[in-house]
């Protein structure tokens, strides 16, 4: 069962730091004691797929335009640096998870949010009290084949994932550390 943790302000002197934490977190079982989140998040890949994640020069983008409150409140109060997403392909042909990305910036206000030209403008949103925030996410890797929603749904053991359940439609949502790791063993 998915149980939200206390704010931890992690920060990273180096890269290499991060990067043997991510390491240790993609292998079961966990080797560390720092306690961590898992999640899903969506994104239809004609507007951002995997594949512009790993060809972006740094792996890292902004997941903007969240405009749903209970996802907002996720990425603004749960998601913190070091956590694993899956990352998943909605409204296509084969809807599925594809890939792994990792928090790298925690929860800071999403500044689409601010601009009139922008597709994701609200304008009750503002930078002295914003509505809306966004994570920064990096790329890690792309799954070995597409995870399918249908795949998913078959199996009892993910009969608790948010994904699977019947009306949920948030595009991001949190993933237990069992389901995680029952996912992974699919690839």
């Amino acid at each position: 069962m998915y149980l939200p943790r206390p704010h931890l302000n992690l920060r990273f002197k180096d890269e290499s730091t991060l990067r043997r934490r991510r390491e240790m977190h993609l292998t079961l079982p966990r080797l560390n004691k720092i306690p961590m989140n898992y999640w899903l998040m969506k994104s239809e890949p004609d507007t951002f797929g995997i594949n512009d994640l790993r060809n972006r020069a740094t792996q890292t983008e902004p997941w903007d335009g969240v405009r749903n409150y209970q996802a907002r409140n996720m990425m603004r109060d749960e998601m913190k640096l070091g956590d694993l997403v899956f990352f998943y392909h909605s409204n296509c042909e084969l809807p599925g998870i594809v890939g792994i990305m990792e928090i790298v910036k925690e929860g800071y206000p999403d500044c689409s949010a601010f601009d009139p030209d922008d597709k994701h403008f609200d304008p009750k949103s503002d930078a002295e009290q914003p509505r809306w925030f966004r994570v920064d996410v990096k790329y890690v890797k792309t799954l070995s084949r597409n995870l399918s929603l249908k795949e998913l749904k078959n199996h009892p053991e993910l009969a608790d994932l948010a994904l699977v359940r019947r009306g949920n439609r948030l595009s991001i949502m949190p993933v237990s550390k069992d389901q995680w790791e029952f996912i992974l063993r699919l690839e």
